[in-house]
């Protein structure tokens, strides 16, 4: 199986429109685990990717930003571990339910990516 690249390039064309989809569900994933700042959430899907995947800041800040406009989050500013104030965000009842939402329509789509790629290729000359 193919890994996954570790770094993410919201400017690549190619990554542009699954990473806003994908960077959703997952932020959506970790802050329904417990509230975090924008760093935590970072380190978070890192942590919980083995390392695999990593965000960047451009990207990640711009999402919460549309998610909470949308309601989905929702953010108070606390002194955090190193002492300085940091913007905490958390999932809001509507977040709750675009989270499980979307983990289905994720599912959904994996499970069709993964019939496509578990079909029989066409041996060489036959197609």
């Amino acid at each position: 199986m193919p890994s996954m690249p570790r770094h993410y390039d919201p400017a690549s064309p190619r990554d542009a429109v699954l990473l806003q989809g994908t960077l959703d569900l997952l932020i959506l994933r970790v802050l329904a685990l417990e509230p975090l700042h924008g760093y935590g959430i970072v380190r978070r899907i890192e942590q919980m990717s083995g390392e695999a995947m990593q965000i960047r800041q451009g990207s990640l800040y711009p999402a919460l930003y549309r998610m909470e406009q949308r309601g989905l989050l929702t953010a108070d500013w606390k002194t955090a571990e190193s002492g300085k104030e940091a913007k905490y965000y958390r999932l809001t009842k509507p977040g709750r339910k675009a989270l499980e939402s979307e983990t289905a329509s994720w599912q959904r789509l994996r499970s069709a990516i993964d019939l496509i790629l578990a079909s029989e290729l066409p041996k060489e000359g036959e197609a």
